[in-house]
Order: C-alpha cells, then structure tokens, then sequence
C-alpha cells in the first residue's frame, strides 16, 4: 500500500534558522531518507521550496488565474513528502513517528487512493 508523508511546517519556520541549523535539518532528513530506502519503504522524497517561490493555479468559468505566493492567509506549508511503499497504515505511522522533523513540524499520513472514494 502506499502512503504519503506530507512534512507540514510553519511559514515562518525556515527564515527563523541560522544557515548551520538549516543544514543540521536537512542533512538529518537526508539521512533519514537513506535510512528507509534501504528498508526498501521509500518510492520517493523531496523538499519543497517555501511559498514565496510557490504560485496558485485555478480555473473558473473557463478563465485562468494565477496567484503568486507568499500566502498571508497560511499558516503552514507542505515543506516536503516521502512516499512510502508499506504493507499497513500502522507501518507508515511508526515510520513518521521516527521521521526527525516530527521534532519541528507535523507529519501528516495520508494512504494514496482514488479521490472520489
């Protein structure tokens, strides 16, 4: 089955870190990501840059809008995802809960499947 580990963090979260401790994250992430792949759990992961590198893309009544972010109104983003390949939803939740940005983030567990079930 698979799930997907959605990374949520404040906006604000990333300006707020010295470049040290930045890289401290990331490099524990990275890690982390070796560590799954090879338990063979991992399809995928990545970072994501943060919203003000972001744009919004709607269509209504046939017309085409687009918003570029920041987003004031948001007081969270999607930072990052792994994707994992499990056999159980307890599974994928204790490997979230071992995740390391569980430290300064929340890490949202989602089982992929057809979005009209």
């Amino acid at each position: 089955m698979s799930y997907m580990m959605l990374i949520v963090e404040p906006v604000e979260q990333r300006g707020q870190r010295t470049l040290a401790e930045g890289r401290a994250a990331y490099d524990s992430m990275l890690g982390y990501a070796e560590k799954l792949k090879a338990r063979g759990v991992l399809k995928s992961a990545e970072s994501l840059l943060a919203q003000d590198r972001a744009v919004r893309v709607q269509k209504r009544a046939g017309e085409k809008r687009l918003v570029d972010g920041p987003f004031a109104e948001a007081k969270e983003m999607i930072g990052g995802f792994f994707l994992l390949d499990v056999k159980t939803r307890d599974e994928a939740v204790a490997i979230a809960a071992d995740c390391p940005a569980a430290e300064w983030c929340t890490i949202e567990v989602r089982e992929l499947g057809p979005c009209f079930a």
